[in-house]
């Protein structure tokens, strides 16, 4: 068990350098399942997530190499059988094994995935888009076997932007007979990539990025090489960082693009900030003005960064407003908060009210999951006094050498051993 202790109120300056992105790397390790040959993929973060992925690879045969940020997978031999619910149920993103697995053998049994308690998590979507392709699903418990004599491509219309959805069905559909055309599709970025590394091994879409997304299936796919783009909410993390304890700190190796709707959000607060092709400069400004909130789908404000800009609606003069339409469990952090000073009023399970500006002082807090324990690790760097924070195995699912990175830049943090 491990515990973070934050000494707050130190001055960020220098530059963080942005990881690999969570989101996308959890799916791009199981789509490698879907070729004959080895894949490698380059800027993997190093995090908990692709530690149990690995484990379920590891367990169905696949040969892994890794030398830093670069992984080598060559699934040529494996097996394809039952994943057990031990390992399943460590991150949610084990359900694209489903999809990989369904995709190539056209058949797969596995226990429902697991992850963070931010809300109903179903995965409804995902098997109404495996069933369009002719797939019959067998439910017993939390066991799901998917399988089908053939794939065939079909008309999927996803009835919400399932970014999880989106990605099964692609997986799937890639080398299912004919063509599949998903409507209603997330556009995220990180569908984007896995489009391309699935385009990289010979597979056949077009669309990813917009709400059209049409496949048409190959018989096989081979070797290739891709990058996992920056992380978004690794970068908007620190970029809020910055903004709650920054002088001119840098945040680079970013497309700002993927934060903008971040960085307008800031600028409508008054942050200084400076950004560049790849890199966003930002400092703690005063008087800074409070703001409201919606969280949506991508390119909407997004749902993972709505944790960690709370803290800095604390500093701001006046009242701001979040509502919160993805998750109707995103606000556990509140209760954390507020024992260290906010003044932050739970409307009903959808909407917070912010009251600020508030002065945080440091105690014992719980990251209850990966987005909340960023936005505790937040509050402690502005805090008077010491933060500690349990439970900080969801931050270290997500966040790639977190610690270090903000050690590098000034903040008095540490890991300890508990």
């Amino acid at each position: 068990m491990k515990q973070m202790k934050i000494e707050g109120r130190n001055i960020l300056r220098g530059t963080i350098k942005i990881s690999g992105a969570k989101n996308s790397a959890v799916a791009l390790v199981p789509a490698s399942l879907l070729c004959d040959e080895k894949v490698v993929i380059d800027n993997v973060p190093n995090i908990s997530d692709i530690e149990a992925l690995n484990e379920i690879m590891i367990y169905l045969g696949a040969k892994i190499k890794r030398d830093g940020d670069l992984m080598e997978i060559d699934a040529s031999g494996i097996e394809n059988k039952e994943i057990p619910e031990n390992i399943s149920r460590k991150l949610r993103a084990s359900y694209y094994f489903m999809s990989a697995l369904l995709g190539k053998y056209k058949r797969v049994s596995m226990y429902f995935p697991g992850g963070c308690n931010i809300g109903a998590r179903p995965i409804d979507q995902t098997l109404k888009g495996f069933k369009a392709l002719g797939a019959t699903v067998i439910e017993e418990g939390n066991k799901y076997t998917v399988f089908a004599d053939k794939l065939v491509g079909s008309h999927v219309y996803l009835d919400m932007p399932s970014v999880g959805a989106t990605i099964n069905t692609m997986l799937a559909a890639v080398r299912a007979e004919g063509e599949t055309i998903i409507e209603n599709a997330a556009r995220e970025p990180e569908i984007v990539n896995v489009a391309t590394f699935l385009n990289n091994m010979g597979a056949k879409i077009t669309g990813a990025g917009t709400s059209e997304i049409r496949i048409i299936g190959v018989e096989r796919l081979g070797s290739c090489f891709t990058e996992v783009i920056p992380d978004r909410i690794e970068a908007g993390t620190y970029v809020i960082a910055g903004a709650l304890m920054g002088d001119n700190l840098r945040i680079e190796n970013i497309i700002p693009e993927h934060i903008e709707n971040l960085l307008f959000k800031l600028k409508e607060m008054g942050i200084k900030m400076t950004i560049g092709r790849d890199y966003v400069c930002v400092s703690r400004t005063d008087n800074i003005k409070p703001i409201n909130i919606k969280t949506l789908g991508y390119p909407g404000f997004p749902t993972d960064l709505q944790q960690p800009i709370t803290t800095l609606l604390l500093t701001c003069n006046g009242e701001s407003l979040i509502e919160e339409t993805i998750w109707e469990n995103r606000f556990q952090n509140v209760e954390y908060l507020n024992k260290m000073g906010a003044n932050i009023t739970l409307i009903d399970n959808r909407r917070i009210k912010i009251k600020g500006p508030t002065k945080l002082k440091g105690c014992e807090v719980k990251a209850t999951d990966l987005r909340a324990g960023a936005c505790m690790i937040l509050a402690g760097l502005i805090a008077e006094g010491t933060t500690i924070i349990t439970d900080v195995g969801h931050i270290l699912r997500g966040y790639e050498k977190i610690v270090e990175k903000l050690q590098g830049v000034g903040a008095k943090i540490v890991l300890e051993e508990i």
